[in-house]
């Protein structure tokens, strides 16, 4: 069971950047995804959530309208589009599932989630 997140880069404030959360050793199909951030010196925060069916996204207060969570089950694969990209959201991206029960709903505290992706690094500048 292994997620790799991708799509990382540097980018104007303003800009956009779109990341991915690849799965590799099972199918993502049955699992809600996590996007969570953790900026240098700051603890991991979490970014936005899409249940296993994809009816559900959840978005933190200060992504919302900006950010937008989808999936794509057959290619595997859980997108983070992220647009209007402020200095602040820089950070390094993980995204994380949880393996067990209930593994189909999102879950507010990083705790709930139990396989993570390597992260991938965002820098917003100029």
């Amino acid at each position: 069971v292994q997620l790799q997140a991708s799509g990382g880069g540097l980018v104007q404030p303003g800009g956009s950047l779109r990341l991915s959360c690849a799965a590799s050793g099972f199918r993502l199909n049955s699992y809600a995804i996590g996007w969570f951030r953790q900026a240098p010196g700051k603890e991991r925060e979490g970014v936005s959530c899409i249940t296993s069916s994809g009816g559900i996204t959840s978005y933190a207060d200060s992504m919302k309208g900006r950010f937008t969570i989808s999936r794509d089950d057959a290619k595997n694969t859980v997108y983070l589009q992220m647009n209007s990209l402020k200095p602040e959201d820089t950070a390094v991206y993980y995204c994380a599932t949880r393996i067990g029960l209930n593994r189909g709903r999102c879950y507010g505290s990083r705790s709930e989630y139990n396989a993570w992706g390597q992260g991938t690094l965002v820098t917003v500048s100029s």
